[in-house]
């Protein structure tokens, strides 16, 4: 079931402040039929309110069912929600007015506002890497990177997981760390490689017929392996948790995560979208309408785009915000707790204007981190800048700004295509720099004055919007109808963009794609754990179809020495992508003879 509170205007809020019961498609209806003054806005699916109990384990229907099969209503529930709603999904929070979070802010400490530049009492940034430094020393190939994160811990973890909620169904499923791998190459290998229905891959037909998927694993066996994958014991579930199914996973990616994050300075914090596949004609939506359709995840990533944190959004009736925020900015707090386990250092963290407040940047300015971001005009605890009608008619690149002498808050008001506000706790107005930016329906470029704060935050805000972009060029196409299976797919891209992250910082070099990258990663794993129940077939594949491309073959230390398959002589070292023994001196030879 879907309930629908439009988010333009306060008039529009008071008409629906009740709530309406009604399907997914109405919910998409009523944004199309609305008119285009209103802002913006996403339809949020939160997981079902019993996604501990065990309804949501079983599949609703095949994948290649017909198009009008439905989930039940108790899975899907979507909210209509504004953008810059900091609360999020619940909808008592959206009624609340701005007035009413005047009167709210009314009761908070009276702050001094004077006319001067920030004077910032944080130390410099001077902290080293030496994780890093050990990666590069190290060289590990693409797959070695991605096992920094799907590592034999996590692999074992989801294969006895998966085990056991087979046994509870009573299938003696037998899975093997082998065959997990094969899944997951098969998974990464549908995120560039993507056929209408997933068993076109083991078709005989020629246009279909995929020769590296159908000798890894078997269709029966991939298909009984998917729908029992688990993440989670369902005999202790936390009620209160709607992701308790996939809670173990996100700490245990969000350790992974965190232990290999680049050291850096600048951070940035934002929403991402998993879409949700349901089979609902309805998620065709209007390419002309900023509507997004799936799970929020609140994340943290640095300003390349590598995901340090994430979290699932639940809404505040089952994440509570901290006292005096908002439960985008509890979010923030949360992610610099965890960025502090590393060390008590100033990192600076960049947010938009869903998770700014003033009340947000003086707790952080007490954790010792910086932050900058944009900010609502009523988040300013009526900080007294010029109105922005008077700001618009001066020349493009005015500003105007106050700092709290107190607490070493500043907030400035600049003036560039639109008016916009920008609040930090460690970055002033000074320097002042030219910016060249567009002007015109033309687009010629034009000199703009630039505050220091305004510059600093629109190079390093785009780290999320970075992950996001990656993320959508190859994620993973296969799904289930498992409420949580699309959730499964965007971990396992994420994981591949952070590896393929750490590349580009341990081989500059290199100059890897994210294609070649994920393709490497997919072709080692379907073959290097293909099922050996056909040895021949196996060894004419590898000759035939990996030998000779060129492509992703690394040679790698091992501990066994083997016979080198050029000169037959002892070797400690071997080709990762063929599985074959070779010496340094033998190994361009061997893959262009």
């Amino acid at each position: 079931m879907a309930s629908v509170s439009r988010g333009g205007g306060a008039a529009g809020r008071r008409a629906h402040s009740k709530v309406k019961s009604t399907k997914l498609l109405e919910v998409l209806n009523a944004l199309e039929d609305g008119d285009s003054g209103h802002s913006r806005e996403e339809i949020f699916i939160a997981p079902p309110d019993n996604a501990s109990g065990d309804f949501t384990d079983e599949d609703s229907g095949d994948e290649d069912g017909p198009r009008g099969a439905q989930l039940p209503g108790r899975v899907l529930q979507a909210s209509v929600v504004a953008e810059d709603s900091g609360t999020g999904e619940d909808n008592d929070d959206l009624e609340l007015q701005p007035a009413k979070r005047r009167r709210k802010a009314a009761g908070e400490p009276q702050r001094f506002w004077a006319k001067r530049d920030i004077r910032p009492d944080f130390s410099n940034w001077t902290a080293s890497d030496p994780h890093i430094e050990d990666l590069k020393n190290q060289e590990l190939s693409p797959v070695g990177l991605f096992e920094l994160f799907f590592d034999e811990g996590t692999l074992n973890f989801i294969v006895n997981e998966t085990n056991r909620y087979a046994w509870q169904k009573n299938v003696n499923l037998g899975l093997t760390v082998q065959e997990l791998k094969c899944v997951l190459g098969i998974l990464i290998l549908s995120g560039y490689i993507s056929y209408p229905r997933r068993r076109m891959f083991w078709e005989t037909s020629p246009d279909s017929h995929h020769r590296l998927v159908a000798d890894a694993i078997r269709r029966d066996r991939f298909e009984l392996i998917f729908s029992y994958l688990h993440f989670a014991d369902n005999n202790d579930l936390d009620d209160s948790d709607r992701f308790a199914k996939v809670r173990p996973l996100i700490v245990q990616m969000n350790g992974n995560f965190q232990k290999h994050a680049p050291l850096e300075e600048f951070y940035s914090f934002g929403e991402s979208m998993c879409e949700y596949f349901g089979h609902r004609r309805s998620k065709q939506l209007h390419s002309a309408k900023p509507v997004r359709l799936g799970y929020k995840i609140w994340c943290g990533t640095t300003s390349r785009g590598y995901l340090v944190w994430f979290e699932p959004s639940q809404g505040t009736l089952f994440t509570k915000p901290d006292s005096g925020l908002d439960l985008g900015g509890s979010m923030v707090i949360k992610f610099a707790d965890a960025l502090q386990e590393r060390g008590c250092l100033p990192y600076h963290i960049f947010f938009d204007k869903v998770f700014t407040s003033v009340k947000l940047m003086s707790i952080l300015r007490k954790k010792g981190v910086k932050a900058t971001g944009t900010v609502c005009e009523y988040r300013t605890e009526r900080c007294p800048l010029k109105d922005p009608k008077e700001l618009r008619k001066m020349k493009r690149g005015s500003f105007d700004y106050k700092v709290d002498e107190r607490e070493e808050i500043i907030v400035c008001r600049w003036h560039d295509s639109s008016v916009v506000n920008i609040c930090s706790n460690a970055v002033g107005i000074e320097p002042v720099r030219l910016s060249s930016r567009p002007a015109g329906a033309a687009k010629a470029r034009t000199p703009v004055c630039q505050p220091s704060l305004v510059k600093l935050y629109q190079e390093k805000v785009g780290g999320v919007s970075r992950m996001d972009q990656n993320i959508a060029k190859y994620k993973v196409k296969i799904r289930g109808l498992k409420w949580y299976s699309s959730f499964i797919g965007y971990v396992i891209d994420a994981a591949l963009n952070n590896a393929w992250q750490l590349h580009r910082i341990c081989c500059p070099d290199a100059r890897v794609d994210l294609l070649a990258f994920r393709r490497y990663v997919a072709c080692v794993y379907l073959e290097s754990n293909a099922d050996a129940s056909s040895p021949a077939r196996r060894g004419r594949r590898l000759e035939t179809e990996s030998r000779f491309d060129m492509i992703g073959h690394w040679i790698v230390h091992q501990d066994r020495r083997t016979r080198c398959a050029l000169c037959h002589s002892q070797t400690n070292t071997r080709c990762e992508k063929c599985q074959k023994g070779v010496h340094a001196k033998c190994f361009r030879e061997y893959h262009v003879r």
